[in-house]
């Protein structure tokens, strides 16, 4: 178990019957950037049963933050929907990933691209004092199926702009476009089609989204990644090649199916 430190869940909320969030402890050594990822699990049978799950806490927090999907028959998620406070769970000692801002060239937009659960990482990114000082605007664009997955809703309109440290830069730049593709909703479609037939910037004040001024960051399914990205480099857009290598836009690559 020496990859992995035994931690203690804090919280626990239930957003719906699909989605929840949990907070643990934090080891002191565990140190990581806005947008990493971390293996978390549960000991099951003497063994560690592990998925990859991004950290929705910025990184100056005290405790961790993790936001996930219930799946009935999921091996590792059918057993964490139930989680309680004082239950142990493992985190992995080495965050990692490119959903880093480091990896993006200068802008002054700054496009955080999610859907579902892939909000994770932008919970941090939005938390993060140097995102704001990297962009003039920062637009979070997250994308599901029913109004009631729109997890964090309140947080993002009502707590954070109010936020002690954060909330006058949050007030000044931070836009947030909830988008929803199967009930009647203020803003409704797929974010491919809203981002290519303009409708997005045009709603919320900005040009069309383009690579000399916008850069973007994209966490979801492997089919809505395949298809922003064609969207993005349609628009001249050109991806992070890796780690440590700045690009127009950044995607999470452990996440993307081969």
């Amino acid at each position: 178990m020496a990859a992995f430190e035994k931690e203690k869940v804090l919280s626990v909320h239930h957003w719906n019957e699909t989605l929840f969030t949990f907070t643990t402890t934090r080891g002191a050594s565990l140190k990581f950037e806005s947008g990493h990822f971390v293996m978390v699990g549960l000991e099951v049978d003497g063994k560690p049963l592990l998925r990859a799950y991004s950290i929705a806490s910025p990184h100056y927090a005290e405790e961790l933050e993790f936001f996930s999907i219930k799946v009935e028959n999921g091996p590792l998620t059918s057993r964490l929907q139930h989680l309680k406070v004082g239950d142990e769970v493992l985190i992995g000692r080495k965050p990692t990933g490119t959903l880093v801002l480091t990896d993006l060239l200068p802008g002054k937009n700054l496009f955080l691209f999610a859907t579902g659960t892939g909000l994770a990482p932008f919970m941090s990114v939005i938390r993060d004092p140097d995102t704001y000082e990297k962009f003039e605007k920062v637009i979070l664009v997250h994308g599901v199926r029913f109004v009631s997955e729109l997890a964090y809703e309140e947080f993002i309109t009502k707590e954070l702009p109010n936020d002690e440290f954060l909330g006058e830069e949050v007030k000044k730049k931070l836009i947030y476009y909830p988008c929803v593709t199967r009930e009647e909703f203020r803003n409704m479609g797929r974010l491919p089609v809203l981002i290519e037939n303009g409708k997005l910037c045009a709603d919320i004040g900005l040009p069309q989204i383009n690579p000399q001024t916008d850069r973007a960051m994209i966490c979801g399914g492997p089919a809505m990644l395949k298809d922003l990205r064609t969207v993005l480099d349609g628009l001249g857009f050109t991806i992070s090649a890796g780690i440590g290598q700045a690009g127009d836009y950044v995607i999470e690559r452990a996440f993307v199916e081969k």
